[in-house]
């Protein structure tokens, strides 16, 4: 698609929360709120040229390799809330996009994501084929912490085996990036949710998984922090760190 007349380098998105994005407490799911997030980084890509549907002539794809979730406060059902983005760097075959969530002048949530371009056809990094000069870069950060390589040399514990199923898969036919965070905070103590615990996580995305393979989940808890990974065949598909306040 073309250039949308309405881009510009910073995107502020309204959106209210509905029934179906909440938790029984009434406050926002935290799988629903990083589908907010990615569906206004979405939006602002797809105005500025360079959405899924644009790459694909190039046999590309955005695929998000990191992302940092810090959280103030949740929103929760009703709530209308103005999620901001803009791209802090695009190089080469890597980008750092920015966002945040705010009601009013507070702001509810900070999230700093890292996206490599992928050729879909050799599954190889490649440097982004259209232009995006037009989007203007900033140098701001959303989080007070960068996102990081989340380490993983620890003794786990299996907590579950299961197998990827239909539901689980999005437009490009392997499992929704957002369904690994979901796998895994199911086997979050249902009070933490409640109560509203979380005070950060980030995510490593490390290799897809496809219809019907068969992956553990595992555990290592200590202190105020829970890594979860995501293993498939022995090797590391997916990795989550959780602070707990």
């Amino acid at each position: 698609m073309p250039i949308s007349p309405d881009f510009t380098s910073r995107l502020q998105k309204e959106w209210k929360i509905t029934f179906l994005q909440c938790y029984p407490n009434g406050y926002l799911k935290y799988t629903d709120l990083c589908n907010i997030l990615q569906l206004t980084a979405a939006l602002h890509s797809e105005i500025g040229g360079i959405s899924f549907r644009d790459m694909q002539v190039y046999h590309q794809a955005w695929v998000l390799s990191k992302m940092r979730v810090e959280i103030h406060r949740l929103p929760k059902w009703k709530d209308k809330i103005t999620v901001k983005t803009w791209v802090n760097s695009l190089e080469n075959s890597r980008s750092i996009r920015c966002l945040e969530i705010y009601q009013g002048d507070e702001k509810l949530v900070g999230c700093e994501t890292f996206w490599v371009v992928m050729n879909t056809n050799t599954r190889r990094p490649e440097s982004l084929a259209l232009a995006h000069e037009h989007f203007e870069k900033f140098a701001e950060r959303a989080t007070n912490e960068p996102f990081s390589k989340i380490e993983l040399q620890h003794d786990f514990e299996t907590i579950a085996t299961q197998k990827v199923q239909l539901s689980d898969l999005d437009i490009v036919n392997h499992a929704n990036s957002v369904k690994y965070l979901e796998w895994c905070l199911n086997y979050v103590s249902v009070e933490t949710i409640f109560q509203k615990e979380i005070q950060n996580f980030e995510m490593n995305y490390l290799k897809e998984l496809s219809l019907n393979d068969i992956f553990d989940i595992q555990e290592k808890t200590e202190n105020k922090k829970s890594i979860y990974k995501v293993q498939s065949n022995e090797k590391t598909n997916f990795a989550l760190q959780i602070v707990f306040k």
